[in-house]
């Protein structure tokens, strides 16, 4: 499958305003007050950032981004693209060991990073010797002295006069890491893009909306949906900033749409639950619009289960709530959900996407955003590819009635027990979900049976008065069992005192808790 006629970062940014009439792109929060650049100014400061880049370093550098989101994380990160070097955003949260094994497989010679990271810079170039130049993000006035350096009028105007090579690399980000093996997805400005020309099934997906941004930029499904969907479509994107925030930025904002992870959901719903229980003749719907201010009718999920369960309670609330599905090695999207899709399903494979189902029950991908390969890892390249071409996702599943993708497992995850029968973990996983005593669960193999960590809700338990909570997930564990298949009987369940580990996009991290927790 092919795809004609994708413009550039660069062309999206030069078109948007015009095309959006300059009003307001980017809101954002700074000594108490809100900042709004339209989209003039956010193409005007990136095109100087792109000046900056191309007059002080050689081309194709490999440039790190260090950083939580905000304005500047995201002119930074359009002016390295457009600029014709290569971005490589980094989550800023991780340890330094962890960072240096980054920047050293990328290849990293300049990084850009927040002020909260300097205390650890010196740390860094110590593990990284090839890192020569770096800079400081966090001064308002070093940026603002930046817009009037390499302005349009500058002598320097003209070194932004550089044509994108769509097809090249212009972004490695870095896998999740569920595994504990962490590769470099290629991405050229074509699958960046490209992944955001898909026609939707209806508006539910592209309105013009005002979208209040809660997720790391440094992610693939923020990068393309919360920033490239709007510059493309014309909303107003809101920059959350610190999670902690969140709740007093809704009501902000007022947003009608936000990206989450499942985790952020559960949350919103507590919150919202915390206030009718406070104010009992509050229904549903009021006790939401006090929380969320009045506006948010829709939240689109992503990189972890979704509890339909969950879906019911927004829709109560009147927010739509729904899973879509994506990966990184795809250039973010290949489902998106709208309003007749089951509450089960990861949503509709969208129009420049085919999916077909191996006879292994992996679900496998043909799209024209597919990645460039893995950065430096020709032979692992090879190996998410089948004979024709089509992307592995390692994801079990199905096709449904109108396109629809329901994901069962993980091809990766599967138990396989003696008698060579193959048990997904996840359908495990997610009966115990269903019961609100169950915070989290993994289940996993320990000496040739299925076993089960699970992390409770102490909330609730003191809530529903109950003391004794191991006695209570045993005897879950038993009645989940009477009516289970023979090969997914738990025979062993481990209580944990502490959280399950985590990436920063909320999934588990498999490997390296199956002993853990006692």
């Amino acid at each position: 499958m092919q795809l004609s006629n994708i413009p550039t970062i660069r062309e999206l940014l030069d078109a948007a305003p015009a095309k959006h009439n300059d009003r307001t792109f980017i809101k954002y929060i700074r000594d108490g007050a809100i900042v709004e650049k339209k989209f003039s100014e956010v193409r005007s400061d990136s095109l100087a950032f792109c000046r900056k880049i191309r007059d002080s370093l050689p081309e194709k550098t490999h440039i790190a981004i260090i950083s939580k989101s905000c304005y500047e994380y995201i002119v930074c990160m359009t002016g390295v693209i457009i600029s014709g070097n290569v971005a490589v955003p980094v989550p800023p949260d991780e340890s330094v060991q962890d960072i240096a094994e980054i920047l050293k497989d990328a290849d990293v010679t300049a990084v850009l990073y927040e002020p909260e990271f300097a205390d650890k810079l010196q740390a860094l170039r110590a593990l990284c010797p090839a890192v020569q130049y770096t800079w400081n993000l966090g001064s308002t006035e070093a940026f603002e002295e930046l817009y009037r350096t390499y302005a349009a009028s500058s002598p320097y105007a003209a070194l932004s006069d550089v044509k994108m090579d769509a097809d090249a690399c212009s972004l490695i980000i870095y896998t999740s890491g569920t595994t504990g093996d962490r590769k470099g997805v290629m991405l050229s400005s074509n699958a960046l893009v490209g992944n955001m020309m898909f026609k939707p099934y209806n508006d539910v997906v592209n309105r013009a909306d005002v979208i209040l941004s809660v997720l790391p930029l440094y992610h693939i499904f923020c990068f393309v949906t919360d920033y490239l969907g709007p510059l493309k479509n014309g909303n107003i994107l809101c920059l959350n900033g610190n999670m902690k925030d969140l709740f007093k930025n809704l009501l902000v904002y007022k947003p009608n749409q936000m990206r989450v992870v499942p985790m952020l959901a559960q949350a919103l719903l507590a919150r919202i639950r915390a206030v009718q229980a406070k104010e009992p003749a509050l229904s549903p719907k009021e006790a939401a619009v006090k929380v969320t201010g009045g506006n948010l009718d829709m939240m689109l999920s992503g990189g972890a289960y979704l509890d339909p369960d969950l879906c019911r309670a927004f829709d109560q609330m009147g927010i739509f709530l729904r899973q879509g599905y994506g990966m990184s090695e795809s250039g973010c999207k290949i489902t998106v959900p709208d309003e007749d899709t089951a509450l089960d399903c990861v949503g509709r494979v969208i129009n420049i996407v085919d999916v077909r189902i191996a006879e292994d029950g992996e679900v496998q991908v043909d799209t024209p955003c597919r990645m460039l390969g893995y950065y430096k890892r020709p032979e692992e390249t090879a190996a998410m590819f089948t004979s024709d071409g089509w992307l592995k996702t390692g994801d079990i599943g199905y096709l449904g009635e109108g396109r629809q993708l329901f994901i069962t497992g993980r091809l990766k995850n599967l138990i396989i027990l003696s008698n060579g029968e193959n048990v997904s973990p996840e359908g495990i996983e997610n009966r115990y979900k269903a019961n609100p005593l169950v915070s989290e669960v993994l289940v996993y193999a320990e000496n040739g049976v299925i076993a089960a960590q699970i992390y409770p809700n102490l909330a609730y338990a003191e809530k529903a008065d109950i003391t004794d909570v191991k006695s209570a997930l045993e005897a879950l564990t038993d009645t989940l069992n009477e009516t289970a298949l023979p090969s997914h009987t738990v025979a062993k369940t481990v209580v944990r005192e502490t959280p399950l580990e985590k990436t920063a996009m909320g999934k588990i991290k498999r490997n390296t808790q199956s002993e853990s927790g006692r």
